[in-house]
Order: structure tokens, then sequence, then C-alpha cells
């Protein structure tokens, strides 16, 4: 995934080929007070998703969740899964891959469960937006979606009132998506 920073610079290489969690991911959750991440959170190179039927399996990404994990699940149940694995993080909230993204920027909130899931190459929204669609095709997907005052295109995930769709355009192109809770507390 590219990851960019704030000025939509590319990310630094941490050691071992890491990088850290995106900037701007955790810059437009805290402006639009949905989530940010720990300090540090790592997250490492994804592979390509495979086909999946149901909207929390790997494949379709939202509205209720991505890869076996749901938002609002809490660590406990999460962990349960048997999908994720911890990275990093204490405080309110804590930074976890997917087993099957690695790379999986998923964030659980100590008082309101999974907070936060940033989105691996490969895998679209029920609408068919994923990493790579065009403005057009995303503003013809989610005619409502708004831009918010750091850049990214945000909207409220059609069928699930309680979570947000961001996206971050690069190049006329969708380079980031995050699916995150409004009410949390990763963030101020």
């Amino acid at each position: 995934m590219s990851v960019l920073n704030r000025v939509g610079e590319a990310a630094s290489t941490a050691p071992a080929g890491r990088r850290t969690v995106s900037a701007a991911v955790l810059a437009a959750a805290l402006a639009l007070g949905v989530a940010a991440a720990p300090a540090g959170a790592v997250a490492r190179p994804r592979p390509a998703a495979a086909p999946a039927a149901s909207a929390t399996s790997a494949g379709t990404f939202g509205p209720f969740g991505f890869g076996g994990v749901r938002l609002g699940m809490n660590a406990k149940k999460a962990k349960a899964t048997k999908k994720i694995v911890f990275a990093s993080g204490s405080g309110p909230c804590a930074a976890w891959d997917l087993k099957a993204y690695p790379s999986g920027a998923l964030y659980i909130s100590k008082k309101y469960g999974v907070a936060v899931i940033a989105a691996p190459k490969g895998v679209k929204t029920p609408r068919g937006i994923k990493i790579g669609s065009t403005g057009g095709q995303l503003k013809r997907a989610y005619p409502g979606v708004r831009r918010a005052v750091n850049g990214y295109a945000v909207i409220t995930v059609p069928g699930n009132a309680k979570a947000d769709y961001l996206f971050q355009l690069s190049r006329g192109r969708v380079s980031e998506m995050v699916l995150a809770l409004k009410s949390q507390d990763c963030a101020n």
C-alpha cells in the first residue's frame, strides 16, 4: 500500500522492511474525530486479497468490518477469531495486524472495541471502490462523499450509520481506504 504522510510524501521505512502506519490515515482520523493509532504502530506490506462473499470476510471492505473482524468487536472477541495478531500499543488503543494481511492497520480501543481498519490493496467496498479507483468512480459509487479539511473524502458507510469510510486520493486515484467508528476514544 502506498503510505503517504500528511504532506503527501512517502512514509519512511522502518527496520526489517516495515512501514510506519500512514500518518495521513491518522491525521484524517484525528481531524474527523474518528480514530487514531498509538505512536510507533507499524505495518508490513500486504498481499492481494482473495474474493469473498460476506461483508466481513476477506475481499469486501465494510460495511461492518473486514477479514472476519467487525467494528466494535472487543479485543477478546477479536483475538478469539484467530485472525489478528498484536502489533503495538498501550493506553486506550492498540495496533493489530490481520494475519491474512500483515500490514493491516487495525486499532482496538479498550472501551469501544475495533475502532479503525485500513484496507489492503485488492479489497473493495460493497459498491466496488478499491485502492486505485478514480475520484470519478468514488463520486459515482458514493454521491454524498464530502471533502474533509484534511483532504480526505469522507462518507457515512451505507448500511452502517455508526461508521465512516475515509478515502485518500493521490493523483486522482484512491490511495488509501479506512473504515472507522464515528464514536470512539482513540483520538481527541
